[in-house]
């Protein structure tokens, strides 16, 4: 069964999702529509591409990923659709994919520009439902992306400034906080991937230290409940980010944190 998955800031209390799912099953009424999320903060396109980036491979590869975090909506910014790692991603091209043009050599990329693929009238405040949302049925029907619009070269793309973590000239992992979850857990930018590199190429056998702000926390656990009640804690969790939270009780409330604050990993 063919698959579309939705990722937008567009919340669940007004009629835009719903909409964009009558058009997409009004074309396709055999696919099957997957939320990942219509909670990404406003506008906020670095948290969208963390989101992409880290939910995209628990999905059967052909799976459609329609990505709408859009502040650029009715004006000349591009809809791109890419082919890559089995999966195709239909977004903005305003940097929302820069992480997996990092990850992988993308294998087509076109610019979405084939009125024929979209409802007959478009309102230039919702691409979401006169674009997107028919595009992305029509590729889950088969539809190939050299239909759906012209080449693009893949260097021409925008790419996201600040979403990689540093090495300060200290010597410190330097990353920051890019979500905010609902139980207040403060999810950052720092990859358990590279946060081993560091760590194997630190020298020191011994637990890193995680800091925000003026709080200190020593070493990782496993779990949530391996920290005492209440108590601030630092581990990987299930995106595979490094996270900081409290055994029952708001790591955002406690400690005052935003997105954007900077998370150092030292000795």
């Amino acid at each position: 069964m063919p698959i579309i998955t939705l990722l937008t800031d567009f919340g669940t209390e007004d009629e835009y999702v719903g909409l964009m799912k009558g058009v997409i099953l009004s074309i396709h009424p055999a696919v099957s529509i997957v939320d990942i999320t219509h909670q990404i903060d406003p506008q906020d396109i670095a948290q969208a591409a963390y989101a992409v980036s880290s939910s995209y491979r628990y999905f059967p590869e052909g799976t459609v990923h329609v990505v709408i975090v859009d502040p650029g909506v009715g004006s000349e910014r591009r809809i791109i659709a890419l082919q890559t790692g089995g999966h195709i991603f239909l977004a903005p091209d305003n940097g929302v994919l820069t992480l997996l043009f990092e990850d992988q050599t993308p294998d087509s990329l076109v610019k979405v520009d084939n009125t024929k693929f979209f409802r007959e009238t478009i309102c230039e405040t919702f691409h979401g439902r006169d674009i997107f949302a028919p595009v992305g049925a029509y590729i889950a029907k088969g539809i190939s992306l050299s239909d759906i619009g012209s080449e693009v070269d893949f260097s021409d793309v925008v790419r996201m400034p600040g979403l990689d973590c540093k090495i300060s000239g200290r010597g410190e992992f330097v990353g920051k906080i890019i979500s905010v979850d609902r139980f207040g857990n403060l999810i950052t930018n720092i990859r358990v991937e590279e946060l081993d590199r560091y760590l194997k190429t630190s020298g020191d056998a011994g637990e890193p230290q995680i800091r925000i702000r003026k709080t200190r926390i020593d070493g990782l656990v496993r779990t949530y409940s391996s920290a005492k009640p209440q108590k601030l804690l630092a581990l990987i969790g299930s995106r595979g980010y490094l996270e900081i939270a409290i055994n029952g009780s708001s790591a955002e409330a406690r400690l005052k944190a935003k997105k954007g604050d900077t998370v150092k990993v030292i000795f």
